[in-house]
């Protein structure tokens, strides 16, 4: 079993920023920080299927997200899982 990851940093531009601030103001959901959530999300995700190819894995069990504010502004995304190889018997 091998540890695969896909790490992204990410900030809004200053378009969704300013219009996630705005909403921020009037409560509920704030699509432009959705927006980016997600991108950051696929992105992760993406550059770990990518580390699980380069080792050859056949699959990925168990795996997670995990965000942190890296600084003012920029969140860290971190997907992470276990990359499994599967023996063929005969």
């Amino acid at each position: 079993m091998l540890l695969v990851r896909g790490i992204v940093v990410r900030a809004t531009s200053f378009g969704q920023g300013f219009m996630g601030g705005l909403k921020s103001l009037a409560g509920g959901n704030i699509s432009e920080y959705v927006t980016v959530c997600e991108e950051a999300r696929h992105d992760a995700f993406e550059q770990m299927l990518d580390h699980a190819k380069e080792l050859q894995a056949h699959a990925i069990i168990a795996m997670r997200y995990d965000a942190t504010e890296f600084t003012a502004g920029a969140t860290e995304v971190l997907a992470y899982g276990t990359a499994v190889l599967i023996e063929r018997r005969a």
